[in-house]
């Protein structure tokens, strides 16, 4: 077999706690198949990023000989379980940002499209909202089992699509998708139901029914991780679901439904790609919906929610952010792995090439430490290896698009013109081999938080870096932004992490780590940065609808009348 074919992954049960993600160490070898590893305490799939010294290898391109994805050419929508060709026979190119280039075709569906997908979901709804848990819970778990047998194809099929490092598909963004599968196939049977005795011969009945047919909207920054969070708690629930990804991501949720589809009722879930402002639309102003839930950004965001506020249908949003992380000055009291820790959370903004909402793209740094951290942390944005997204040491890929590239390089000149000093990056970068992909160097700016560099969402690898002076200037700068989605805080004292965590106003507060994302943290944004909370068992709650039946065995009338 060709070594570009070979097989990566070998997990050890060994538990060296990773500071990214909080999983079990990866082991790497060229052996085929992979070996499966779980926790031996909850039975999670464990794997991490590979270590220093761990044999690595380079996926071939999807579609090339020793590949291990192979994309179809033209992808129509998923339907009822069908395959169906858009009404208007439309089709959009899917672009690689790995190399530029045009590698399948994808419906580009109408508001027609979504009325098919909408019928075959009200069709499927009643017989799936009637289903047991224990046999939701159970089609969850076989989807999980389905997706552990086929990881590794499934990471080098979204790496090729988005153009994050095939290391953080392989060891965070598949696995946790299979542990959100997971985790709901578990809360779902763990929910149950609530009665209340008012007096001798009344009782209050409360039950967990669902929405009945929900939209959702992803994103293209993590295509598979972000559906699986809105897929697994709505069929958990037992929602049907009509799902609309990013058209710059749409192909890699269709390869997944090549795996997984035959293991879910028809209808019950119902994939329709196209445009925004043409599907997108047109899905989250039905008024066949009873749900819509959206992640994206706060424009879109607030469009959506003006729509769902005229039908008076719950609406779950997960928008943007300008996510701070304080580093107070002990984390520079000794030389040891805790400081190393903090380094590392320093350079964190460059996670998946800062395509994500809640990247840490402020850096607010202790004025007496300044330099000395900086020094430090600049060179470990330094030493973040480069390149082609489908090798194993590529720690950073391509932008997704070159729409997104063209934003970020933007601000990488905004911001000297704003007179922000450049500590490193600043370019567009280029990869041998790979000229016409969307790659751009990690880049650490220098300024005041009255720069639009750290009041706008580049949604890049780009950080900002200011100083305050003690910590209620910390906490004011940390505050002082639209957005109210994640920050992170990292000290040595237990009290100071714990003041500053309550004080800032965002919805998740990573505390000496960053980047974290298991399934039972609830996960959502204040002010700008959404409405509703996703992840943890609260979020079934957000696909239900809560029935209160009154009862009454008393056999006697109440006199009134």
């Amino acid at each position: 077999m060709c070594p570009l074919s070979q097989r990566l992954i070998r997990c050890h049960l060994a538990h060296n706690t990773d500071p990214w993600w909080g999983t079990v160490t990866l082991r790497s070898s060229l052996l085929s198949p992979p070996a499966v590893a779980r926790d031996p305490l909850c039975g999670r799939l464990i794997c991490d990023f590979p270590s220093e010294g761990d044999t690595m290898t380079v996926y071939a391109n999807p579609g090339t000989e020793g590949s291990i994805v192979n994309y179809e050419k033209r992808y129509d929508n998923y339907i009822g379980g069908q395959w169906v060709p858009p009404v208007e026979g439309q089709y959009m190119d899917n672009i690689t940002p790995v190399t530029g280039e045009v590698f399948c075709e994808v419906a580009r569906s109408t508001a027609a499209d979504v009325e098919a997908a909408l019928d075959a979901a009200h069709k499927a709804a009643p017989a799936w909202g009637r289903t047991s848990v224990a046999e939701r819970a159970l089609i969850l778990h076989r989807i999980a089992d389905r997706m552990e047998e086929h990881l590794e194809e499934i990471a080098v099929a979204e790496t090729w699509e988005n153009g994050k490092a095939v290391r953080e598909t392989l060891a965070a963004d598949i696995p946790l998708a299979i542990d959100h599968f997971r985790y709901f196939a578990g809360a779902i049977r763990a929910q149950e139901d609530r009665s209340s005795q008012i007096d001798h011969n009344t009782v209050a009945y409360h039950y967990n029914e669902p929405i009945g047919v929900v939209g959702q909207i992803i994103p293209w920054n993590f295509p598979i991780l972000m559906a699986t969070w809105k897929i697994a708690p709505a069929l958990a629930a037992g929602n049907a679901i009509v799902m609309k990804p990013a058209e710059q991501t749409p192909a890699s949720i269709l390869y997944l439904m090549n795996i997984v589809g035959d293991l879910i009722p028809d209808g019950v879930l119902n994939i329709v790609n196209g445009l925004g402002e043409e599907a997108g639309t047109a899905l989250s102003s039905s008024d066949r919906i009873g749900k819509i839930a959206f992640t994206g950004s706060t424009q879109v965001g607030k469009i959506i929610n003006r729509a769902a506020s005229d039908k008076i249908i719950p609406v779950t949003l997960e928008l943007g952010g300008k996510s701070p992380s304080i580093f107070f000055a002990d984390v520079m009291a000794q030389d040891d792995a805790f400081r190393e820790k903090a380094v590392e959370g320093f350079a964190m903004f460059a996670l998946n090439q800062g395509e994500v909402c809640t990247c840490p793209s402020r850096a607010l740094v202790h004025e007496s430490i300044a330099d000395e951290f900086l020094e430090l942390g600049v060179k470990r944005v330094q030493n973040i290896k480069l390149g082609n997204p489908l090798d194993t040491e590529t720690m950073m890929g391509a932008q997704a698009s070159q729409e997104q590239m063209d934003k970020i390089s933007s601000y990488l000149k905004i911001g000297p013109d704003e007179g922000a000093e450049t500590l490193t990056g600043g370019k567009v970068n280029k990869i041998d081999g790979l000229d016409n992909g969307y790659y751009i160097e990690p880049t650490v700016f220098r300024g005041t938080n009255d720069m639009r560099i750290f009041r706008e969402e580049i949604f890049g690898p780009v950080l900002s870096v200011a100083t305050f002076s003690d910590f209620d200037e910390a906490i004011q700068i940390a505050n002082d932004t639209n957005y109210g989605l994640g920050a992170g805080v990292w000290s040595r004292d237990q009290n100071t992490v714990y003041r500053a965590g309550r004080a800032i106003q965002a919805g998740r507060v990573w505390v000496n780590q960053y980047h974290n994302y298991p399934a039972h943290s609830a996960f959502g944004g204040y002010k700008e940065s959404g409405i509703g909370r996703e992840n943890h068992l609260m979020m079934l709650a957000h696909y239900q609808q809560t029935k209160n039946l009154l009862v009454s065995y008393d056999p006697n009338p109440t006199g009134l009348f």
